[in-house]
Order: structure tokens, then sequence, then C-alpha cells
């Protein structure tokens, strides 16, 4: 095995289920261009708790979703420390944080959508979610970058949502518009962030202080498929 494999073989041990590496020099900041390489790693999530969503999030689904992504912070640092002890530079990016860096949005300091497409783990499907083929949008992801040089795997370029509408029609926010998402696509086309955002902060606030909903991931037939194997 060479290097990145062996690398790649431990980050799935640490309990990641699918890693890729992409370029992303080109859509990082300028302070950011030496890190050029993405490592993206999935996380799967709990099936039959995604799927005890129905009209709207539960707690269970809060307390999981919390749960993961601290699980991620704990991968993504063991993966920061492997790498430097290999003598490379390496920077864990937050499962779930967002800043206000122009004092107008709040946003995270690099996209983990645009890692795992680039590192071939998924496309972004119409509920602006990750997609994978295994597990749909079933996954939260995690994100190191790195100045290591690696054989970087193919990236996701193709949607594979087609006519389906599935999580824009039961997205109680309306925040979903439908398109059909292609690289470099801004978010803002593909979800109203502000509507959803709004929406969570109204009606399940009993949940829980930051809950997500959940019901466009919970009815993806990308996701669905998995329980019928």
């Amino acid at each position: 095995m060479n290097q990145e494999n062996n690398l790649k073989q431990k980050i799935k041990e640490w309990g990641a289920s699918k890693v890729g590496f992409g370029y992303v020099e080109d859509v990082l900041p300028e302070n950011l261009k030496h890190l050029k390489t993405g490592i993206s790693i999935a996380v799967r999530l709990s099936d039959e708790i995604i799927s005890q969503i129905e009209d709207m999030p539960t707690h269970t689904y809060f307390h999981h979703y919390r749960t993961v992504n601290a699980f991620i912070d704990q991968v993504t640092l063991k993966i920061s420390l492997e790498l430097q002890n290999m003598g490379y530079l390496a920077m864990p990016i937050p499962a779930s944080q967002s800043v206000n860096i122009d004092g107008k949005k709040y946003k995270g300091i690099f996209q983990h959508r645009t890692a795992a497409t680039r590192a071939g783990i998924g496309w972004i499907g119409k509920n602006a979610c990750l997609v994978t083929d295994e597990f749909g949008p079933r996954v939260r992801l995690g994100t190191v970058l790195t100045n290591m040089k690696v054989d970087y795997d193919d990236p996701i370029t193709q949607s594979k949502c087609g006519n389906c509408k599935k999580c824009v029609e039961i997205c109680p926010a309306l925040a979903l518009r439908g398109g059909l998402w292609v690289p470099e696509m801004k978010r803002e086309e593909l979800v109203d962030a502000r509507a959803c955002s709004m929406h969570m902060h109204n009606h399940y606030q009993h949940i829980g202080r930051g809950v997500v909903c959940g019901l466009c991931v919970s009815v993806c037939p990308r996701g669905t498929q998995v329980l019928k194997r």
C-alpha cells in the first residue's frame, strides 16, 4: 500500500463510512491555498433514527446529529495529528460551525460539500445536502485540508437526482428551489437558507436550541433504498 492508501485505511478504521481525496486549491481563500488537498470523510447516520422523522424532527435525531458532529471532529483531529506526524500541514474544518466573517451572513470556513464532491464522495442533491450512492443524504461530513500530495479521487460533477422532487415537496419551509446541481453552483440557487433557518427557529425550539429539521433527508429515495437491502 502507498502512503495515501494506508491513511485511507486508518481513517475507515477510525469510523468513517467513506473517505476521498480531492483537489481544492482553486476554491480555497488566498490564505489557505497552500493546503491544496481536501480529505473528505462521510459518517453514516442511523437509519432507524432518520426513519422516525415524519412531520418534524425528533429529540433523538437532534441528539444524534450533534453526537455525530462531535465524533467527526474527533476523527478529523486524529487525521490532522497523523498528517503532522508524517511531516505535513493539516487543518481540520469544524463539522458544524458558522462564522460571521463579512458582517453580512453566517457561513462555514470552508464548505464540506465542496470538498466531498471534489473527493468523489457524492453529489449535492435538490435538498442542498450531499447525497451518496450508498447511503443517500443520510451522512454527515468532515474535511481536513492539507499540503500532502496525493493521487486525487475522481470528482463527481453530475447530479443523479433526475426528476425526483420528494425533498422539495416535503419541505415545510418551502425553501428548496428544485434545481439540479452542477459544480460551482451557488447554494442560493438550490435553497433559501434563511427560510429554512427561520422555520426551524419558529417551529422546533421545543426540541432544542439549534435543532435541525431532517425531513428532506428522511424522504430521499437514495437513502430509503438502503433499508430495502
